[in-house]
């Protein structure tokens, strides 16, 4: 069974999600602000309940997933970041995996996200072998906007996810 391997980065540890982690995670995943642009609604304690589990099952099952980003000064979980499948009916997303981020508000703003991606995207370079990356974010997400362009991805389109109109970005990478 895989599990998400250990990553460090100079201000960061992203490590697997532990079961001691599903407080910070109830913390992280119900903030308004922060699901503003991920959906939109918070979730309550058994849909992050539900996400820690599939976390897990990514991981064995596909051989990647998400990590907890952990900051490596405090020791405190600070968001997520890493690569997911998610079914979500979009032909752009199939077979694909996809590249996500979130992050508390005490980490906006330092360059945490393009931090912890790029060392996600250069684990995946080296391990995973797909000739592509995507991710969708909200066009009004210009702060994620801005870390998927340092990141190396480009506009592909725009699709329909939920009612709403997303973004889609694409990266090409490296097969291992």
């Amino acid at each position: 069974m895989m599990t998400a391997p250990l990553l460090h980065t100079d201000r960061l540890i992203l490590r697997r999600h532990m079961l001691a982690d599903y407080p910070a995670c109830c913390a992280l995943w119900s903030d308004v602000e922060v699901v503003r642009h991920i959906g939109g609604s918070p979730q309550d304690a058994q849909a992050v309940w539900f996400r820690l589990l599939r976390y897990a099952g990514m991981w064995s099952l596909l051989g990647y997933g998400m990590w907890v980003m952990e900051d490596r000064a405090t020791g405190a979980m600070i968001g997520e970041a890493g690569l997911l499948s998610a079914a979500r009916s979009l032909p752009e997303l199939d077979g694909v995996p996809e590249a996500g981020w979130v992050l508390g508000p005490q980490a906006w703003g330092r360059g945490l996200a393009t931090e912890a991606m790029a060392a996600v995207l250069g684990w995946a370079d080296a391990n995973l072998d797909r000739t592509a990356i995507r991710c969708i974010i909200e066009p009004d997400n210009g702060a994620s906007i801005k870390v998927a362009e340092k990141l190396g991805f480009a506009a592909m389109g725009d699709a329909v996810l939920g009612g709403k109109v997303i973004k889609l970005f694409d990266r090409r990478g490296v097969s291992a």
